[in-house]
């Protein structure tokens, strides 16, 4: 059988690594970068384990896919992030001059767009792909967190 590599697969993907968030106590929000219908980088929230508030998803899989390709621009890459970037990711992102952009769930408080945070001109961006899984997964993390306390 061949694999169908498209947008779903991909946000899958992500949605794996947001469910290794979850399973660490993280905001659970995954990314992986591909290339060429490749994953060359894979990121999850780890702001809690590192005590660190920029290690979000999107700036270890920036980070790692900078490693991979050796050098700092990610050119005919896209993210997959399982959450809209906010507006220190989508900085990032804006520097590293990636391709493309697609997300699962929006965030209308922190987001990148409702933060009018510009991305790189030749960057595009597409939102809502698995959007009802992402934001379940997220639904269910902040319940759970809620009982806890």
């Amino acid at each position: 059988m061949i694999q169908a590599f498209d947008d779903i697969y991909f946000m899958k993907k992500a949605l794996q690594e947001a469910e290794i968030a979850f399973d660490k106590g993280e905001v659970p929000v995954g990314a992986v970068i591909v290339i060429d219908n490749k994953i060359i980088a894979r990121g999850h929230n780890l702001t809690e384990m590192l005590n660190d508030v920029t290690a979000h998803a999107e700036m270890q899989a920036i980070t790692a896919a900078a490693n991979f390709l050796g050098g700092k621009y990610l050119q005919n890459c896209t993210l997959y992030v399982t959450l809209e970037p906010c507006q220190m990711c989508a900085g990032a992102l804006y520097w590293s001059q990636i391709s493309s952009i697609v997300y699962g769930a929006r965030d209308e408080e922190r987001g990148c767009i409702n933060m009018k945070t510009k991305l790189h001109p030749k960057t595009t961006i597409l939102g809502g792909v698995l959007e009802a899984e992402a934001q379940a997964l997220l639904k269910r993390f902040f319940i759970e967190k809620r009982h806890l306390n």
